[in-house]
């Protein structure tokens, strides 16, 4: 029986949250599916992160993962979108949370460092590795998903990682 591990990565923002999913069979990596959820930007504050919060329920339900990773909040010259950034983010693991689902955290540097191997990495440079590493994920794809799908990737990395730590020990 092989032993497959499907994983949510994402990359919240109220504007814009990417999802994305792989599934992971000991070193190899797959593409399931990717998105980006869009909530109406004429909405209040509350109805739009309740949006993210449904959507990306339904997400979860749709493709059943086994684990979620999202990227940490990043303190920009903006206080306010910072928050903002902060309630989406929110809203996204409370999704994971309710679910069911455990939640692991990645610095944008460490998610870069990973899948394109420089943590000042921009997000063409991201889109163009996660179309090498994911070749099925096929042609236009966001860069909100693409962010997402590194998340995801990053995080197998680092689950193999540990076990092989845990293996060592």
């Amino acid at each position: 029986m092989k032993n497959v591990v499907r994983i949510l990565g994402l990359d919240p923002g109220l504007r814009r949250l990417g999802w994305g999913l792989i599934d992971v069979e000991g070193a190899r990596l797959s593409w399931v599916a990717h998105g980006v959820i869009e909530p109406p930007t004429d909405l209040d504050l509350s109805v739009r992160l309740l949006h993210l919060f449904d959507e990306l329920t339904a997400v979860i339900a749709e493709w059943t993962p086994d684990e979620t990773a999202i990227e940490e909040t990043f303190v920009n010259m903006n206080p306010s979108s910072t928050l903002k950034l902060g309630h989406a983010r929110a809203a996204a693991m409370l999704a994971a949370a309710k679910s069911g689902l455990s939640v692991a955290e990645y610095a944008a540097l460490d998610i870069k460092k990973s899948v394109v191997g420089a943590g000042r990495a921009d997000k063409d440079q991201i889109l163009f590795m996660i179309k090498r590493l994911l070749p099925k994920a096929g042609g236009v794809m966001k860069a909100d998903a693409a962010d997402a799908l590194a998340c995801a990737i990053t995080h197998a990395h680092k689950r193999k990682m540990n076990s092989l730590k845990r293996a060592l020990a």
